[in-house]
């Protein structure tokens, strides 16, 4: 835990609150299996492309509109919006994209496991498509 963090969590017996931040996870609780936090897009701000390796992921969108671009190669496209609930599976590659100029997204995210940010890795979008077109070329 970091000392940042820690100062702004607050709690005891079973019970840990953090006021005015914007996530729970191993690093500032005794969390063992799931974090949450709260995501905020900047306009027209990118999330690059990464996957999850062994956990799941759930959002609800509370502000704006985003797209994700996802699959292999990050070549599947669905738009989302405030009220959206997305569930994501593990190794399911995704890029993020706010779809505003203007106006930040916003949304909560629960993750299946305490250490995220250690089982996220980024995802080269254009050496997946690469092996893609070599693997369809060499079929040919």
């Amino acid at each position: 835990m970091n000392n940042e963090t820690e100062a702004q969590v607050t709690g005891r017996g079973g019970i840990s609150m953090l006021r005015g931040g914007s996530a729970l996870s191993s690093s500032n609780v005794d969390a063992k299996g799931i974090s949450m936090k709260l995501a905020v897009i900047s306009p027209g701000a990118v999330i690059p492309a990464h996957l999850h390796v062994d956990f799941e992921t759930m959002i609800y969108i509370l502000e704006g509109t985003v797209r994700h671009e996802y699959g292999d190669g990050c070549k599947l496209v669905m738009e989302n919006q405030a009220g959206d609930f997305l569930f994501i599976q593990p190794g399911v590659p995704h890029e993020v994209f706010n779809l505003s100029d203007t106006e930040p997204a916003v949304a909560v995210i629960a993750r299946s496991a305490s250490d995220e940010r250690e089982q996220t890795i980024p995802y080269d979008r254009a050496a997946a498509t690469g092996a893609a077109a070599e693997e369809s070329a060499e079929e040919s």
